[in-house]
């Protein structure tokens, strides 16, 4: 009886492996000799772009078959160009993936019509970093401004550059305008934080927010070193990062549960911080495929030597995490949601 258990057992084992190697067989057939698509939903230049290629140039190694990758910048609406588009109208097949912002996933939440997606039923792959993001003016924005109180007492208006309303650059000053009475303008239609920094050195506009420690830490760890670029706030809610000092802790001068309440919905999303995915309906294999070629690419040798050029470390998270993170924010009571999107949307 024994030996009857132990055959089947080895039988069982066989036919696991076998429909393993045979599932890694159909996934390498398919990305064999074919390019890999990365979309950017934003310009070239900037962090998401600049995040994306270096991992371009080493994810294909990971993936069964190792296609060839291929960054292509779509860029619109902070990013919601570039996640209807996949939900929409790429295909299904895996050969196709888009990186966009975690606050764009938000706006199905927030009833906007544009959003021409359910951020559930996206095939999510990974999040390429877990990350925590400042706002900053240019040379104190002519008014001494290094932290939030500075801003919040300044006398004159503030303006911030802006890629759209569904992007952080537009959410987080103007949460700062509605939370704590700020004098601040947001000005929109930029094509990313490379244009609205070059835009703050021309005194177009005196700030942005959105900065992720990553892109400091790459495209504009220089404006920081001279003193230019003054980070003045930090948004993460468990963690303060050295390199953003002075710069105040948002959730410092919040006074009440509800404000801290609301605050998690304005600023939670940001740790979802690179996120990727592929089309509904892309086939699982594939997509666990990529899952697991993501997270092998963060230890590989190369990608971490280009990353260390620029001074920043990856933390990537995995699409099932991704999934439930983003399930977890869509649950918010519906009343606490309305106020999160009126702090962060209202210009009157």
């Amino acid at each position: 009886m024994k030996r009857i258990c132990f055959t089947a057992a080895l039988a069982a084992l066989a036919v696991s492996v076998v429909g393993s190697t045979a599932f890694a067989d159909e996934v390498a057939d398919f990305y064999h000799g074919r390019d890999l698509r990365f979309i950017v939903g934003y310009g070239a230049g900037g962090g998401y772009d600049t995040t994306a290629r270096i991992w371009a140039r080493h994810l294909g190694d990971h993936i069964p078959g190792h296609p060839s990758v291929v960054v292509q910048n779509m860029t619109g609406a902070g990013s919601m160009l570039s996640a209807n588009y996949i939900y929409n109208a790429a295909p299904k097949d895996g050969s196709v993936i888009a990186l966009f912002s975690s606050g764009a996933a938000m706006e199905p939440l927030y009833g906007d019509k544009k959003a021409k997606f359910e951020t559930a039923k996206f095939a999510w792959v990974a999040s390429l970093d877990r990350d925590v993001q400042a706002c900053g003016v240019w040379k104190g924005a002519g008014q001494g401004i290094h932290t939030l109180p500075d801003l919040i007492k300044a006398k004159k208006t503030v303006i911030f550059g802006s890629t759209a309303p569904t992007s952080p650059t537009s959410q987080y000053p103007l949460f700062v305008r509605n939370m704590f009475h700020a004098k601040i303008k947001v000005v929109q239609g930029y094509k990313g934080t490379k244009a609205i920094n070059l835009a703050m050195q021309n005194g177009e506009v005196n700030g942005t927010c959105g900065m992720f420690e990553s892109s400091v830490r790459g495209a504009f760890m220089s404006d920081l070193k001279d003193g230019n670029l003054n980070l003045f706030m930090q948004v993460g809610e468990h963690k303060k990062i050295p390199l953003f000092a002075p710069a105040t802790r948002v959730y410092d001068l919040l006074k009440t549960d509800e404000e801290r309440k609301i605050a998690e919905v304005v600023f939670s999303p940001s740790e979802i911080t690179r996120p990727v995915a592929a089309p509904p309906g892309t086939p699982h294999d594939r997509v666990a495929a990529l899952t697991r070629a993501v997270m092998e690419t963060a230890k590989d040798p190369g990608l971490i030597k280009d990353a260390e050029k620029l001074k920043i470390h990856f933390d990537p998270i995995d699409g099932k995490e991704v999934q439930k993170m983003f399930a977890d924010l869509f649950a918010q009571p519906p009343a606490l949601v309305k106020k999160a999107y009126w702090m962060m949307t209202n210009t009157k």
